[in-house]
């Protein structure tokens, strides 16, 4: 007989929302949404850009916002994007009673509900908390022991090149060719590693079910590689090179500090 399913955040999120009349879940962007006749009253994200955050973004009555963060910033917070427009973020993994975050979901449709809605919801129901709040590598999968190794290792691949530099975009680790991105990773049902190889290239390696082309920066020539499983690394050190000579300029590939890939 298999283990018993433990009861994690999304379930307790799902709950909390679809109990009222005609809400319904869709996802947006790779989070869970929920919406009424149209309308998104809650968006339960997971790590939004690298913030670490396992949190609810739910539209709130004027002034709630400022008066909710005010009075516990340790559980409310100004959310991105929607924030300005008097969204109300909620941690979820930072002790918060579960019953008070059904009572902000309810307060959340009831803004955007029409009131023949409104005026059909019931009793707000009893909804349990998780059984166990997120692992740190379930809220940011980079932090994996596995994904921490490959990273590392990849990370001083990169460094082998002149005037290379490491950021972070949209919470994901970005290296630089002077100001031009040359790799990126990125965590999207396994862990990925991304590089330029040109359109006419991408047909071709797509081919092989390991790649795949990327949202946003695929039509611009990149290809993502998926090392969740195991990791080629004469074959990472090859993309890699390829696509930091592409972006480099004359004097960084002039240099004789550049070590070739092995």
């Amino acid at each position: 007989m298999g283990r018993p399913m433990v009861r994690d955040t999304q379930t307790a999120v799902r709950e909390s929302c679809l109990w009222l009349p005609e809400a319904e879940e869709f996802i947006s962007h790779g989070s869970p949404n929920y919406r009424v006749r149209g309308k998104t009253f809650a968006t339960f994200v997971v790590n939004h850009h690298g913030d670490g955050h396992v949190a609810l973004w739910l539209p709130a009555p004027p002034g709630a916002q400022d008066a909710h963060i005010r009075a516990s910033p340790k559980h409310f917070f100004v959310p991105p994007y929607v924030g300005p427009r008097g969204w109300l973020g909620v941690h979820l993994n930072r002790g918060i009673d579960w019953k008070r975050v059904t009572g902000l979901v309810r307060e959340a449709y009831e803004k955007v509900a029409p009131p023949a809605l409104r005026a059909a919801i019931g009793k707000t129901p009893h909804v349990k908390p998780p059984a166990r709040a997120l692992a740190p590598s379930e809220v940011d999968p980079f932090k994996a022991p596995r994904n921490r190794a490959v990273l590392e290792r990849f990370r001083k691949l990169c460094a082998n090149y002149p005037e290379v530099s490491e950021t972070t975009q949209f919470g994901h680790p970005v290296w630089k060719a002077g100001k031009k991105s040359f790799a990126i990773a990125r965590h999207d049902q396994g862990l990925l590693l991304c590089f330029w190889v040109g359109i006419e290239r991408q047909g071709l390696l797509t081919e092989d079910p390991r790649y795949r082309i990327p949202m946003y920066i695929g039509h611009n020539g990149w290809i993502a590689l998926d090392v969740s499983k195991s990791c080629d690394w004469k074959e990472v050190a090859a993309l890699t090179d390829q696509s930091y000579r592409h972006f480099a300029l004359k004097r960084m590939l002039d240099s004789s500090s550049i070590e070739r890939p092995s």
